[in-house]
């Protein structure tokens, strides 16, 4: 059992650096409130689920062509982009008492799901994460344990994700409409700077590698 919580506290630490899902996370907890943020983590998550069969199975090596690399930055800057944008030209219709036409929860779960599984670096950290739990334990426990312990990672990662809507969600109603605004916009500003980014891996890929 304390192999167990060890390894959702893992989970927890890998989860708190700041990048695209917390960013999109603080943008729809401020926007839409609780359940919006939640949803965008819940949609990571099945698409860090996938990167763990994916890693058990041995499928991850086809991901790390150059070719599917190459893809993933791609989509991945696109969907940064838009992502960003959206919420850079939507922060103006942004009022507190939320009167506004909310994204749909399924648009917000999809949005989550697509940041993550088209996101490389993701790829990169479980194959280095999950695959350092297999190294380590598939001497010492069964296939069902080595789940077992990926999951506790995973359950670490919704638990910073339900912290991260609880905070982002309680602060949208201690905030001016002012202050709201400007998160919004700053939030689309570091999504579209993760697409830049993405869009010059993907550029180095295609032309200099």
């Amino acid at each position: 059992m304390g192999i167990f919580f060890s390894y959702m506290f893992l989970g927890l630490s890998l989860a708190a650096p700041l990048g695209p899902i917390n960013a999109a996370q603080i943008n729809h907890g401020i926007k839409n409130g609780f359940w919006h943020s939640w949803l965008i983590g819940l949609g990571s998550i099945l698409a860090e689920l996938f990167f763990i069969l994916a890693v058990f199975f041995g499928v991850v090596h086809f991901l790390e062509t150059p070719f599917m690399k190459t893809f993933l930055w791609s989509f991945g800057a696109f969907v940064l982009l838009y992502t960003g944008v959206e919420s850079i030209a939507n922060s103006q219709k942004l009022t507190i008492t939320n009167e506004r036409q909310k994204d749909s929860l399924v648009k917000t779960f999809t949005t989550g799901f697509l940041i993550t599984i088209s996101n490389p670096l993701s790829i990169l950290f479980w194959l280095g994460i999950y695959g350092s739990v297999l190294a380590n334990t598939i001497h010492k426990y069964d296939n069902v344990h080595l789940l077992l312990y990926g999951g506790a990672i995973l359950i670490g990662v919704m638990a910073w994700d339900i912290s991260m809507a609880c905070v982002s969600s309680s602060f949208r109603h201690f905030l001016t409409e002012k202050t709201l605004k400007r998160i919004s916009v700053f939030t689309g500003l570091s999504l579209i700077g993760f697409a830049i980014y993405f869009g010059y891996q993907a550029i180095q890929l295609l032309f200099f590698a």
